[in-house]
This record gives structure tokens, sequence and C-alpha cells, in this order.
């Protein structure tokens, strides 16, 4: 027996408004949000919103901080997210981005993701150029903020998570990369204020890099599409041009990741 249709509305409107949570919930990082932010945000009662928090907290979709009485995404959301990894590969999405990039500029387009404290290389393609460079294989890690990619991801990241990000990585960057500290904690600046990273000489001698963060359908950095090339074809005009492309391609990876296109189902 079918329910009333007055039952079924009611219960597709609570399903929208649990969802909506949920999404605010997915930008709002460890930190979560107020029951007043949520209220704010979704423009719902209090009462509302504290009802439908209850039921997904009773489901494990969301957690209450205890500290804070902030809300947060709980355990299920995690365990959602590994299950649905398996399905779906970005890769898919960004592949033509990579390919339209490394045919226009001549030069090998690198796909990084975030994993942690880590940027970690998924995909490449080659660019025509008959110098070709290589700075990355696929399914290699490096701290984010060494190398292009990993540096405009850790740009991108929201204040109080770039800082405290910034203090455990800052070792393992100068380390590696050979440089002061100082001009590590200059180059995130200067990425936050152009809108994209530039390395020279950084990781390998003679090549430089240009990246630019990727979002999610919700806005939240993911990871970065970059271009290596030597340092001859790395002139200050062509640097602005690369970055304008890859501002140009970000932008329609997450227009594919928003409407689900490209994707690879396993």
């Amino acid at each position: 027996m079918s329910k009333p249709r007055s039952t079924a509305n009611s219960d597709a409107g609570s399903l929208e408004r649990a969802l909506h949570l949920v999404r605010l919930l997915a930008t709002a990082g460890e930190r979560g949000f107020g029951l007043t932010d949520l209220a704010r945000l979704t423009q719902l009662p209090h009462p509302t919103v504290h009802r439908l928090l209850q039921r997904l907290q009773l489901q494990k979709m969301v957690r209450q901080v205890q500290a804070t009485r902030r809300y947060a995404l709980g355990p299920l959301a995690f365990e959602l997210g590994l299950a649905a990894a398996q399905q779906y590969d970005i890769r898919g999405a960004c592949h033509p981005s990579l390919l339209r990039i490394s045919q226009e500029i001549g030069d090998t387009a690198y796909l990084v993701v975030r994993s942690g404290f880590e940027a970690v290389c998924i995909d490449r393609q080659e660019g025509p150029s008959p110098i070709r460079v290589f700075t990355l294989d696929i399914g290699s890690r490096r701290p984010l903020g060494l190398g292009a990619a990993g540096l405009a991801i850790l740009s991108d990241l929201p204040d109080d998570e770039r800082a405290g990000i910034t203090k455990v990585v800052t070792p393992l960057v100068l380390g590696q990369g050979k440089l002061p500290e100082f001009e590590f904690l200059a180059s995130i600046d200067s990425c936050r204020r152009h809108g994209y990273a530039y390395i020279r000489n950084r990781v390998t001698l003679g090549v430089s890099a240009v990246g630019v963060a990727i979002r999610d359908a919700l806005g939240q950095t993911i990871g970065a599409i970059s271009v290596a090339a030597v340092d001859s074809r790395m002139s200050q005009q062509r640097v602005a041009s690369i970055a304008r492309l890859l501002h140009r391609e970000a932008k329609a990876i997450q227009r594919a990741l928003k409407e689900g296109r490209g994707f690879t189902y396993d």
C-alpha cells in the first residue's frame, strides 16, 4: 500500500534537507559547523536542523565534537566514501583536460591528488615537445608543498588547515627541496596572491613547473593539475599563459565532477 502523497512529499523534503546538511558538513573539515551556523546556511529553523542532525547522528552520518559541541561528518560518511572510491575514478573526468593541456602547451601535464600530507600523481599526459620532462611517475608521492601541484593544493586549503599542514610538511620540503624556510613560506604566499604555483629548480635542476588547484563539486580542494618543462621553455610570459590555461581546465574539471561526466566505473 503506497503512502499518501503528502507523507511522501514530506519524506522527500526531509531527505533533501538532511542531504543539504551533509553537503555543508563536507565543506567544513574537522572543525565542523555549529547549530546556529547550519541554521543560517540552510535558512531552516533551529529545531528543524537539530532534529535532522540527531537523526543523522543515529545513523553515524554525523557526529558531534564533544569539546566544541560543533557538528562534523561521522564515520559512516567515511565508510561510504571508501566504497564510492572503488566505483568512481576521477581520472576519467580529468583526462580530457590533461590531453588538451599537453597538446596546447606541448609539454607534459600531470594530475595530482591530495592524500593526507602528501601529493600523489595519478595520471599524466605527454605533450608533443621534443624535449620532454618527466618529473613525476604515476603513483609517486611528495610532501604537500614540494612540487608545483602540491604547492597549489597546500596554498588553496582553508587557513586553519593550511597552517597546521605547513608545520608538518615544512621540514620535509626543506630537506628534499634544499631551500630555506623563508623561501618556502614565501612561495605559499605568492601562490595565494597569484592563484597558481610556480617553482623553478626546486625538485629537479633545470626544470620549472606551474600548478593550479582543482576542487570538487562542493568546492573542496582535492588535487591539482600541473605542467613541467625545462627552464628555457618557461619564460615569464609563458608561465602566465600556462597558468591561464590551467585555470580554464580546472573549471572544466569541476564542472565535469559536478555533472558526473567522464567517471570511470569499475
